[in-house]
This record gives structure tokens, sequence and C-alpha cells, in this order.
């Protein structure tokens, strides 16, 4: 019981510092944040010397080179919206490869396996041009209607659907539903841990691009979060490593606050995402 004990309390102790580990580099960004510049540069230590609020004041209160407030109402509208529409696209893609009777369903399927194995990277070109010709550069339209196309998560909900009991929707149909009531109300539920799963998955990816937004949007009113960090960074605060650190903090903030929130639900849709 002794031996057990001690194996214990030395696993809590390696957990704790793996975890420090981990933990590290938000500290040195959250601690850096309420630096001084000339702390900031030089300070080799961990804890500020000298508290003090001015790289976030100067953040706020200089909206003209650093609307960082719009910056994040931007990533809101096109995190939430193309998040909305990859769930929706997926969902009622995948619904119809597994129940209607499609022609050339098996091409259809082999297409999306192979469509997983193209880089997204890729498909960056003839986004671009495609946007440029109908004049949508600059817009939130570049940014959000993309995230329409999520192969994996059609897939995954596909085969996830296939272990689904067709007599439960045959119930529904005989009751008098249709193929919408049928699939809100009946299939839906039943595919709400991968729907979640991929939803905060998508959340993710669409608040942390960088890339693709940099390609098409360059105005700094239509700006990301990403690329206003970016753009701070690369500017004339690059000499300020408290502000970059302190821009960073507002920015991670929303997204913790949000997983604080529904981490049950983002762990219990991880974990049921393979059980059928």
């Amino acid at each position: 019981m002794k031996g057990k004990n001690v194996s214990k309390i030395f696993l809590v102790i390696l957990a704790c510092l793996v975890a420090y580990i981990f933990l590290l580099p938000l500290l040195f960004m959250f601690f850096t944040s309420f630096k001084g510049v000339a702390e900031s540069v030089t300070s080799r230590t961990l804890l500020p010397k000298a508290w003090t609020l001015e790289n976030y004041r100067e953040l706020f209160m200089n909206t003209a080179t650093s609307p960082i407030l719009l910056w994040l109402f931007n990533t809101v509208i096109v995190t939430v919206a193309g998040t909305a529409l990859r769930i929706t696209v997926s969902v009622l893609a995948a619904y119809s490869l597994a129940r209607l009777p499609l022609p050339g369903k098996s091409f259809l399927l082999v297409s999306l396996i192979w469509a997983m194995a193209v880089p997204e990277i890729v498909t960056y070109f003839p986004l671009f041009y495609t946007f440029k010709l109908m004049g949508g550069l600059n817009t939130f339209w570049p940014l959000i209607l993309p995230s329409g196309s999520g192969v994996m998560c059609i897939y995954l909900i596909y085969n996830f659907l296939l272990a689904f009991p067709q007599e439960l929707e045959e119930a529904g149909f005989v009751e008098g539903a249709n193929v919408f009531q049928v699939l809100w109300h009946i299939v839906l539920p039943s595919v709400k841990p991968v729907v979640i799963t991929q939803a905060f998955i998508t959340f993710l990816g669409l608040y942390n691009s960088y890339l693709w937004p940099s390609l098409v949007i360059n105005r700094n009113e239509t700006r990301t979060i990403t690329l206003g960090i970016a753009a701070l960074v690369l500017g004339e605060n690059y000499t300020n490593p408290g502000m970059m650190m302190a821009s960073t903090v507002i920015s991670v903030l929303p997204v913790m606050v949000i997983f604080m929130f529904a981490n049950k639900y983002i762990v219990k849709g991880f974990t049921q995402s393979g059980i059928k």
C-alpha cells in the first residue's frame, strides 16, 4: 500500500512538471504582456519586476493602427459563419450519400477520398483567381465560402450514418415526417458527437488561419485577429515584445473561455466520434 502511494505521488509530480513545460509558453506570453518596453526586451525573468497595463492601454486606445476589437469582431463573423456553413453542407452531403439513391454514388465516394489527399495550399491559386474575378477580395466571402468544402467532415459523418439503423428513419416516415424532419429530429441527434468534434476543429482552424486570409485581405478594417497580430509584429511594434504578447493574450482569451464552458461537450464529442 505504501509503495502504491509513493507511485501515485511520483506520477502526480511528474504530471505537474509536464504540465508546467507545456504551460510555460503561455505563462511567458501572459507575464510578458505586463512588462514595459525596456524590461520585455532585456528581462530574463518570468515575472515582471514592474507590472504595467501600458501595452493593453495602447492596443485599445490606438484604434487607428491596431483596432483589435474590430479584428476580433471580424474573426467572430468569419469563424461562426464558416463553421455553420461547413457543418450544414457536410451533414446534408453525408446524409445524401448514405441514404439517397444518387447516380454515380461509388464515383462520388472515390472522388471524396481522393479529394482528402489534395493539399489545401494547392487550391489557393484557383480560389484567389476566382474571387478576384468576382470582386470578392478584401471581403469576408473568401474567408467564409471555402469553408463549405469540408471533405473530411463529410466522410466522417457518412461513415457514422452507415451504422445508424434505418428502421428509426422509416418509423419517422411512417408517422408522416418528411426528409428534413427525419434528418433534424432523428438523424442529427445521433451524429451529434462527430458534429461537435468537427465544429470545434473547424472553428479553431478558421480562427487561427493566416496564410489564406493574408492572400485575400490587405485592408485594416477587414483583417482577422491573426492578420492584425501579424501586422503589429511586422510593423513598428516589432521592438515591443510586451505589446505583441498583449495582443496575443487578447486573441487567445475568447478561445479559452469557449473551451472552458464547452469542455465537457468537446471531450464527449472526441471520445464518442469513433463509437458506432
